[in-house]
């Protein structure tokens, strides 16, 4: 195997602790012809599809990305932005939040962050965080909850970089925030934000993505996870059983999802007598196609035509302050032990390199000379 070297690694950068937020991906332009790529490579991911490689292969090629392509590109097109697709500007600016307020209280931090699947890749990413100095890693998946086909994927392609390097930095990874007081905190005050501008609506419904039932039931704990966050937001909130729904949405394939799905949900509710909902997405950290256009427009159009008179989408999180307060806590958390204040100069950092150096360079000529007393 041939390793990749850290070849522009400079040592007056100083040791550095790397941090890399990774969201899922997301195409480059809202086109059949940039979608499929970015499907093919997302799809091909056997913690996505747990269905035997050679038959999905014949699947994936021949049915799937011939005609999603083309309608998962028309849903792009209806959310496009000036900057692009939002999960893309969203996520950067979630970024630059971080990254302002580190560069302020913890000047050894280097933030950056990546797509799973799609630009920019984790891979370029993690060789940037490198030749900055960083020594020390903390991967940080935006997903609160864990699933092995997100969090879990996520971890897969890191290990898989790692394997093809001849060094990699002390690595910790984490795996969920589902129930977090400060995620908590932050869903809450986004919620109270909305009603003291919008009022409240007779339902506040919850959604998650879904996941095909058979994975929760080999093991994932995503589903649970999912409910102790709607729990703990509910008793945040002081709302009863009658006033939130939790619901999953997204489903793709034939198979059987957990369940309530968001779809049928809405399509209900106004036949018993619930007219006024408000939709909240918790699994997403930022606005994307799945929130802006599957919840935001063609689940409202669900609920109106089923006879809804008012439907209201709650936006994610996205770069809210609160939102990048409770990153920076879970960064400073699993940072713990690691030096967060280092504010040596690159010169000081040159200087103490130095001296290192030349002490090596000493200690071999002091060996040199014993070896050869020795030998005589």
């Amino acid at each position: 195997m041939k390793y990749i070297n850290s070849e522009n690694y400079k040592h007056e950068h100083g040791d550095k602790i790397g941090v890399l937020l990774v969201n899922l991906g997301t195409p480059e332009a809202p086109t059949k012809a940039a979608v499929k790529p970015y499907l093919k490579q997302f799809l091909s991911d056997p913690r996505v599809v747990e269905i035997p490689r050679v038959i999905w292969y014949m699947i994936l090629n021949g049915i799937i990305l011939p005609f999603r392509s083309k309608r998962s590109a028309h849903a792009y097109q209806q959310i496009w932005t000036e900057q692009g697709s939002p999960l893309l500007a969203n996520t950067a600016s979630l970024c630059g939040g971080v990254v302002k307020r580190m560069a302020q209280k913890h000047p050894n931090l280097v933030v950056d962050f990546a797509m799973r699947y799609g630009k920019p890749d984790m891979e370029s990413k993690l060789q940037s965080l490198l030749d900055k100095g960083a020594t020390k890693l903390i991967v940080l998946p935006l997903y609160p909850q864990y699933s092995a086909t997100t969090t879990g994927s996520t971890f897969d392609e890191i290990a898989r970089l790692f394997s093809k390097r001849r060094w990699f930095p002390e690595l910790r990874f984490v795996n969920q925030y589902h129930d977090d007081p400060n995620y908590i905190e932050a869903l809450a005050n986004k919620v109270k934000a909305h009603w003291q501008q919008h009022g409240k609506a007779e339902k506040l419904v919850l959604s998650f993505h879904g996941i095909p039932k058979r994975f929760w039931l080999n093991g994932d704990p995503y589903v649970c996870q999912c409910f102790k966050t709607a729990r703990l937001l509910a008793e945040k909130l002081e709302l009863t059983k009658d006033e939130m729904l939790t619901c999953f949405q997204s489903r793709f394939g034939k198979a059987e999802w957990v369940q309530p799905y968001l779809e049928g949900t809405l399509k209900a509710l106004p036949g018993k007598g619930v007219k006024s909902v408000q939709v909240f997405s918790l699994w997403f950290s930022v606005d994307c196609l799945e929130t802006l256009e599957e919840i935001a427009v063609e689940n409202k159009e669900y609920f109106e035509d089923a006879g809804g008179e008012r439907f209201q989408y709650i936006p994610c999180l996205n770069d809210d302050e609160s939102h990048v307060d409770m990153i920076m806590n879970v960064i400073e958390r699993h940072a713990s032990g690691w030096d967060l204040a280092d504010g040596q100069s690159p010169e000081a950092h040159a200087e103490a390199n130095a001296n290192l150096r030349q002490s090596v360079i000493d200690k071999e000529e002091e060996l040199s000379q014993i070896s050869s007393v020795t030998s005589v």
